[in-house]
């Protein structure tokens, strides 16, 4: 069979500026670089378009420091609920809105669930054990039991029946390998074999590889957390931890209740059930997080750049707004600069197609938490001048179903007509935000302003509410969208799409003589239409 001609079985598609031709330029001349980023040093938007969402923690909880990481680059705030107290996470959340109001920068919040989980339990004595390689221990779904070096609690209950004879349970983020020997499901146990000698603590997350595990989809805690802490406080976003079907999807928003249609899901696809069901999972899901600490545990290893790239493909065809996290930029917890292979990872996430990347670690409890922020964002911004949009764009285009909707249509021909005049600017009016998010899923080459407009009369006088400062903070999520809050009602679609002009020009987004491709939904007819800038 002629190789030219042979059906591609991978996912990877080279997407990169010149890549079919023979570039004789240097091999760091990256192109207009400077082209489409912003100007103004002192904007108050980041020069890159892939978001960062930040952990907050013990070092990044004041008003000061909050002040420095937004204008690094952070346009997302993660809340832990891992770990801390509802007193604890309000004052960051105070402390963060604080933060906003002085340096004009918006901000979303996001919870992030603690989840269903497994855990090893307490140990005699409260002091760690040490575990020696080859040595047999008997695992046990009894959690009041103390645990030593021979017998270790598991809070799955489930556990003799789910596991069988040459099975691997990897236990404290993967630093203890078991294999299972044999199971006593009448007496809840297992014997083990232990692979390596390490320390065991008290209270160890546990992962089981390959099994669909009998857990909620969200704890009482989880629940707590959500309706005492996140509904109350207006978060924006939920990353719900460990979504293994898309029906856990419908559960989440049931216990949201009224709230649901105001908070995005973010689904964090964390095992192999979960990649199982990912098409229904992002089908109905809002966004979806790419966390690859517990998938790396229960997947191959090997494969979790393919899961990556495949997961993040999967997101930008069907336009959901996609977070990489997990470890991307963990050496700078200690040292001011990142590692080449972390530079490179990031880098790799953003030619993959991610809309977000993530810090934890770096920002919650690092020694270096501005720094790192501005890392990424120079990583993120370079690695953006590297992609070619036009392919991009066609490539999106091949995986779409026709006829679209035509919102998705009027959205789509929009970024065609801004790569065709070199368009500077994509400039949207939003009452949902959703023409935004369908712009950003085809990847113009320039930014996208969206101006946050209030709802119209007819969907007022129907009892709807509407806050267009939420709606521009979960826009947030989206690559290369800037949202701009508008409370002034204005006559027409005309007089919105003027105010948003001249503002776009007032923070140097735009200038005269420049074209920007105007896009709207706002008055039961789609438009768009191409403008100079006078």
């Amino acid at each position: 069979m002629n190789k030219s001609k042979m059906a591609r079985i991978g996912s990877f598609v080279d997407l990169s500026r010149g890549a079919k031709a023979v570039d004789s330029k240097h091999i760091l001349d990256n192109g207009p670089n400077c082209k489409y980023n912003n100007p103004d040093p002192n904007a108050k938007f980041p020069k890159q378009k892939t978001n960062i969402i930040c952990t907050l923690g013990p070092v990044s909880r004041d008003v000061p420091k909050l002040e420095e990481m937004l204008k690094g680059g952070m346009r997302v705030a993660r809340f832990n609920f891992s770990h801390g107290t509802h007193q604890y996470h309000q004052e960051t959340l105070d402390a963060l809105r604080q933060a906003c109001l002085n340096t004009g920068i918006e901000c979303a919040a996001l919870l992030d669930t603690k989840g269903p989980e497994i855990r090893t339990g307490m140990l005699d004595h409260g002091e760690p054990v040490q575990l020696h390689k080859d040595s047999i221990i008997t695992l046990t779904t009894d959690y009041t039991a103390k645990g030593n070096e021979k017998l270790v609690a598991v809070s799955y209950p489930s556990l003799a029946k789910h596991v069988s004879e040459g099975s691997k349970i990897l236990c404290a983020d993967g630093s203890i390998t078991f294999t299972v020997i044999s199971c006593d499901v009448d007496a809840g146990t297992v014997q083990v074999r232990c692979e390596n000698s390490a320390k065991l603590g008290e209270r160890k997350n546990m992962n089981l590889p390959g099994v669909n595990v009998d857990l909620p989809t969200i704890t009482e805690k989880d629940r707590d957390d959500l309706l005492n802490w996140g509904v109350k406080n207006k978060v924006d976003f939920v990353a719900a931890s460990f979504v293994r079907k898309g029906s856990d999807l419908d559960y989440i928003r049931s216990v949201l209740g009224s709230a649901a249609d105001k908070i995005h899901i973010i689904s964090k696809v964390e095992n192999m059930e979960g990649l199982n069901n990912f098409n229904d999972i992002v089908a109905a899901s809002d966004g979806v997080m790419v966390a690859r600490g517990d998938l790396g545990m229960e997947i191959p290893m090997e494969q979790i750049f393919l899961a990556q790239k495949r997961m993040i493909k999967r997101c930008n065809e069907a336009g959901k707004f996609v977070v990489t996290a997990t470890q991307m930029l963990e050496s700078m917890t200690s040292a001011p600069r990142p590692t080449r292979a972390e530079s490179t990872d990031v880098a790799n996430s953003v030619l993959d197609g991610t809309d977000c990347v993530m810090l934890s670690g770096e920002t919650a409890a690092g020694a270096y938490p501005v720094e790192a922020i501005k890392v990424m964002a120079e990583i993120c911004n370079e690695a953006e001048a590297y992609v070619d949009n036009d392919a991009v764009f066609k490539n999106l285009m091949e995986h779409q179903s026709i006829p679209m909707s035509v919102t998705e249509s009027t959205a789509s021909s929009a970024v065609r007509s801004a790569h065709k005049v070199g368009a500077t600017l994509v400039l949207c009016l939003a009452e949902s935000g959703h023409t935004a998010s369908l712009i950003a899923k085809y990847r113009p080459n320039c930014r996208i302003m969206c101006m946050c407009i209030p709802i119209r009369d007819e969907k007022l006088a129907k009892g709807a509410t509407h806050d267009p400062e939420a709606v521009a903070r979960r826009l947030l999520s989206n690559r290369g969208v800037i949202p701009y809050v508008n409370t002034d009602r204005s006559d027409s679609s005309r007089a919105y799409m003027e105010n948003a002009l001249q503002h776009a020009k007032k923070i140097g987004m735009c200038k005269t003589g420049d074209r920007v491709v105007g896009v709207h939904d706002v008055d039961f007819d789609a438009v768009m239409k191409i403008m100079d800038v006078e």
